[in-house]
């Protein structure tokens, strides 16, 4: 399980933005520390016993290693686990399926092996618990330190120019010589308003600003002011690569607020 999950996260997290959201990644590697073991227990019932329990049910006359129908068992039970989360769920089968058929897979071959050793009734137990917690503190301490590696991409006035959309239909464009214009763009409420931001339609100007203590980053970003009454200036922060940027502002609480992107597009 510490392999599965750790192989997963690394996959969704690797070189992405996390927004300026903080430390929450690598403090959820911490929670699953006390997560792991419970899923391994339900992994167990659900899939590797039952498969075990498939493959000693094999007819005498066939052939063959029982490990290899334990395989076969286990890959078949997650096949079924699968077709059950595309029905119920709509998981995409073809990121289910192998996740789910080849997660068997290493526990049965470790079973295979161990298979035999006097440790009576809870010593496997006990020395899978132990060598998760190696396991995932050998291999989730590098995941943790390469997956934070993200590097904004450089973009240039030049290159911020032109029109930004994101949800709600919202429009930003901006124009070379720093005029913008805004179509239920959100913006930063007045500190005497209801809410964290407002849609806003309106002119303004823009201005490319590197990252300060002033802005709570050291990030480059876009900083619009609107010419009306509907919200306060609004700082951008530039994000996304450099083939798809992205610019990005998060309202209300940073850890947990109303996160809104415009794409260039």
């Amino acid at each position: 399980m510490p392999l599965v999950w750790l192989a997963w996260w690394f996959v969704m997290e690797a070189g992405h933005d996390d927004y300026d959201q903080g430390g929450g990644a690598f403090l959820g590697i911490v929670c699953v520390m006390l997560i792991l073991p419970l899923l391994g227990l339900l992994h167990a019932t659900a899939q590797i016993m039952p498969a075990a329990t498939l493959a000693r049910l094999r007819p005498r006359a066939v052939r063959g290693p029982e490990w290899a129908w334990h395989l076969g068992g286990s890959a078949l039970i997650g096949t079924g686990w699968s077709a059950l989360g595309y029905a119920l769920w709509g998981w995409p089968v073809a990121d289910a399926l192998p996740w789910l058929a080849g997660v068997g897979a290493l526990p049965v071959l470790l079973l295979a092996r161990l298979r035999g050793r006097p440790w009576g009734p809870w010593g496997a137990w006990l020395r899978s618990a132990g060598a998760s917690f190696v396991l995932f503190v050998v291999c989730g301490v590098p995941a943790a330190s390469l997956a934070g590696h993200y590097h904004p991409p450089q973009l240039s006035e030049g290159q911020l120019v032109g029109d930004w959309r994101g949800a709600d239909g919202s429009v930003l464009r901006l124009a070379p010589d720093g005029h913008a214009e805004l179509n239920r763009v959100p913006a930063h409420n007045d500190v005497d308003e209801d809410g964290d931001f407002s849609l806003c339609d309106g002119t303004g100007t823009w201005t490319r600003e590197e990252g300060n203590d002033f802005q709570n980053t050291d990030r480059d970003g876009v900083l619009v002011h609107l010419d009306n009454e509907c919200g306060q200036e609004t700082y951008w922060t530039i994000g996304g690569t450099t083939p798809e940027p992205e610019l990005f502002v998060r309202f209300g609480d940073p850890d947990a607020g109303e996160l809104r992107i415009l794409t260039q597009r």
